[in-house]
């Protein structure tokens, strides 16, 4: 348990740091407009688009993005479960949070998880999107820190989650052609 001590403190300062500021609600409510960009319902409309409108791509495009989230979904729900972190206001008074967070445990980040997921997809299928999915990605994992209801590791936990889970359904589409 000494081993995370150390991580415990510099995400508890991490965020004291991003979110004791005199700017918190007007970054609260940009955090809050970007954060529900990863509420899952884009991802959906995503699939669909793409499979409408380049057919080709489109659909393993859609179907590795099914398999990912297949994949990605029973690892965070264990994880969730299993590490039972609590969230920054229940474990520091001097945090607030800004939402109300659709579960009880803030580790690992679904939202970043998913986003993160999303990216390495886009990236793998559209790469003319170039950069532009990892900065939409980092920014959704930085507004749940700004909204207080993540630590950083979180963060950190659920990217790593997402970009495994994503080059796992890449390799079943990709890999055997």
């Amino acid at each position: 348990m000494k081993t995370i001590q150390p991580i415990a403190r510099f995400d508890l300062a991490f965020s004291l740091f991003c979110l004791q500021h005199r700017f918190n609600l007007p970054v609260a409510r940009i955090s809050k407009a970007i954060s529900h960009t990863g509420d899952g319902h884009l991802y959906a409309v995503m699939g669909i688009l793409a499979w409408f409108f380049d057919p080709k791509v489109g659909q393993y495009f859609l179907l590795a993005g099914l398999a990912a989230f297949l994949i990605e979904l029973p690892i965070y729900w264990l994880l969730k479960n299993s590490f039972k972190r609590r969230r920054p206001a229940q474990i520091s008074h001097l945090l607030t949070s800004y939402i109300t967070p659709s579960d009880q445990y803030s580790l690992p980040s679904g939202h970043t998880a998913a986003a993160f997921l999303m990216a390495i997809l886009l990236q793998q299928f559209y790469p003319e999107l170039g950069v532009l999915p990892f900065a939409w990605a980092s920014l959704i994992g930085l507004s749940r820190i700004l909204l207080g209801v993540h630590f950083l590791t979180d963060i950190v936990l659920g990217a790593a989650l997402g970009i495994s889970c994503a080059l796992a359904a890449i390799n079943l589409f990709v890999g055997g052609q």
